[in-house]
């Protein structure tokens, strides 16, 4: 959270208000480093934003179908730096705080509403200051107690609740690491998952003939907690060790749209027309599928853990949501209703051939979550595009391996997306990088947070695999898509060890990335993939790439090709490392290196085989440029 932001409310033209941001950002803090921010000396002033944490939550809820919740929070807070005086929490507006308590007495909090338009409130939040009694000093640890109550959860019908509809069911502070201990009780006819393992209710816990309990502690610091709440079927699968289980209704929320019945007019063989016959669409039954969602979400995981390190919990719970959007908690998967069609009901419902592909990638993409996001975590909402990036792009690893003519496919229509014009000729390009996050959401660009953090951000991990994999002195042992062992998997496996139950920077996710780059992919030769930080993921650029003065000279062993490459449509310092293929009679394009196009105009010279023909640029379209 940063100290200044200015900006407007203002409505889109679909008529949703957003609060568009001129401008966010923290006033810069005379000798205070990223380092000392956890140091005990006193800061007079610009006290930094988690300057106290919240070491562990104990959260007791009554939940009570289909609306009500009733709470307890405790939290165990520790004063990381001197100088706090207040606390902020988000939290539900719908939830009515009844009283809060430092270490048993009362304390004075207020709780405001969050500015129209902005992401707290269009989530359903606000914000809620406690005031301590005196200024915080390092190394205290204190107990604050929330007692809360009202209408968080929503009706979807058919036995689905959408928990979180209406905002946080918690007083959350951002994505600080803590342990959970979360207990509740609820009517005997519901499931309720949330976050962590089950553990045995509290002894002194006791409920009416028509209730249960359950308890759900975390297995190791999570940054985030949640539950979900439901007349569910459940079944159950392996990922090794790992217990999948998914729960999904018979039935689907009552806004789900209903595809139309068809009459479809027939012919013979001999062509001999038949009368129309009546097409009567099936009605979805999550249920139905839940087995083939479990088992997706259980490969994803082999996948991911024989590249990334082991699935961080002991299990995962998949559970049906309303709505058509998706959410991954730690050990725990708020699926939409749509994730649980089959191929035949998205035909139905006349889905789009990329977004039926997109809808059967959702499971894999939440799971990748347990990994990115919830494991590792985000610094700060600049750096959070990287969690729906690369989670989109191991996603789309999978896709690739068995259907490259889909993977193809959709890095296209994320590649046409980025340059799709308004009514006001503007593209979501030009909504501003990745490093935004949700300032990109915006009056102007309602759709541009979508097409920059998943779009730009999943085509941003493809040209790092693909730079680092193509040097690989592996790469023409194996296929161009089997990269278990490459530069890019090791690099996120490195990523995994070193900031586990920790947040990670953009710059710090590039370091570990150019920790695998070999000398011939060192820009300026420096270890360092700094040129990428500034021009890609602080840039918007998206360049048109075109070769020049191609010249081949006959050698004994081969072919020296020379050229030049222009980079059109471009900031003049923007760096972009090309492939560069050689064509000769009959075979497929070779690749003969990468040239690094610094600017608009970058010579090159490199060597090509006997019978080299033609030199052309990225023929696989591994680089994020201008549709053609």
């Amino acid at each position: 959270m940063e100290q200044v932001l200015a900006g407007q409310a203002k409505p889109a033209e679909n008529g949703e208000t957003f609060y568009d941001v001129w401008t966010s950002f923290s006033p810069a803090q005379s000798g205070v480093s990223r380092v000392s921010r956890h140091a005990t000396q006193p800061q007079s002033e610009n006290v930094p934003a988690h300057s106290i944490a919240v070491r562990s939550y104990k959260v007791s809820t009554q939940v009570l179908p289909p609306k009500q919740i009733q709470s307890k929070a405790l939290l165990q807070c520790e004063v990381l730096t001197t100088g706090a005086r207040t606390l902020l929490f988000e939290l539900s507006r719908f939830l009515q705080i009844e009283s809060v308590k430092l270490d048993g007495q009362p304390v004075e909090y207020i709780h405001n509403p969050a500015l129209e338009g902005t992401q707290l409130s269009r989530q359903g939040n606000d914000i809620v200051a406690v005031i301590l009694p005196q200024q915080a000093q390092a190394g205290r640890k204190f107990e604050l107690e929330f007692a809360y109550s009202g209408e968080v959860l929503a009706e979807a019908g058919r036995g689905l609740l959408y928990v979180g509809a209406r905002g946080t069911w918690y007083p959350n502070r951002g994505l600080e690491m803590a342990n959970f201990d979360l207990e509740f009780s609820y009517p005997r006819e519901w499931t309720l998952l949330a976050t962590g393992k089950p553990a045995p209710v509290t002894p002194n816990s006791t409920s009416g003939p028509d209730e249960q309990r359950s308890r759900w502690v975390s297995e190791r610091p999570i940054p985030l907690a949640g539950f979900n709440l439901g007349k569910y079927r459940e079944a159950a699968t392996k990922a090794g060790d790992v217990n999948v289980e998914t729960y999904a209704t018979v039935g689907v929320e009552k806004d789900f749209p209903t595809a139309p019945v068809q009459m479809v007019e027939e012919q013979s063989p001999d062509l001999i027309k038949r009368p129309p016959q009546l097409i009567v669409p099936s009605t979805p039954s999550p249920a139905k599928h839940e087995v083939a969602v479990g088992e997706t979400a259980a490969r994803a995981i082999r996948y991911f853990a024989d590249r990334f390190g082991p699935f961080p919990y002991s299990q995962l719970a998949l559970t049906q949501m309303p709505g058509r959007e998706s959410q991954g908690w730690p050990g725990l998967i708020f699926l939409s209703s749509y994730a649980f069609l089959d191929d035949q009901q998205r035909q139905q419902l006349h889905f789009a051939p990329v977004q039926g592909l997109l809808q059967q990638l959702v499971p894999a993409h939440e799971t990748a979550h347990q990994w990115w996001g919830d494991l590792v975590s985000w610094s700060s909402y600049r750096d959070q595009w990287f969690s729906e990036g690369l989670s989109n792009y191991c996603a789309l690893m999978i896709l690739q391996d068995r259907d490259p003519a889909g993977f193809h496919q959709i890095m296209e229509s994320y590649r046409q997306d980025l340059v799709e014009k308004n009514k006001d000729g503007m593209t979501p390009m030009d909504a501003g990088p990745v490093t935004l996050g949700t300032r990109l959401l915006s009056s102007r660009f309602p759709g541009g947070y979508e097409a920059i953090s998943y779009g730009r951000g999943t085509w941003l991990f493809h040209m790092l695999r693909t730079m680092l994999d193509d040097t690989d002195p592996q790469r023409n042992k194996k296929l161009p898509t089997d990269a278990a062992d490459g530069p890019f998997v090791r690099a996120l496996h490195t990523l995994r060890q070193r900031y586990q139950g920790k947040p990670v920077t953009s710059a710090e996710l590039l370091q570990v990335f150019a920790e695998e780059l070999p000398p011939s992919l060192r820009y300026e030769g420096k270890q360092s993939l700094d040129w990428f930080l500034e021009g890609w993921i602080n840039g918007t650029a998206l360049p048109k790439l075109e070769l020049k003065s191609v010249r081949f000279n006959a050698r004994t062993a081969g072919v020296s090709v020379t050229g030049t490459i222009l980079q059109k449509d471009v900031p003049n310092d923007l760096v972009t490392s090309v492939p560069v293929y050689a064509v000769t009679s009959g075979k497929q394009p070779l690749l003969l290196g990468r040239v690094f196009a610094d600017g608009t105009e970058s010579t090159f010279r490199l060597s090509a085989p006997v019978g080299t023909r033609k030199i052309v640029l990225d023929p696989y379209n591994t680089v994020l440029t201008f549709p053609k």
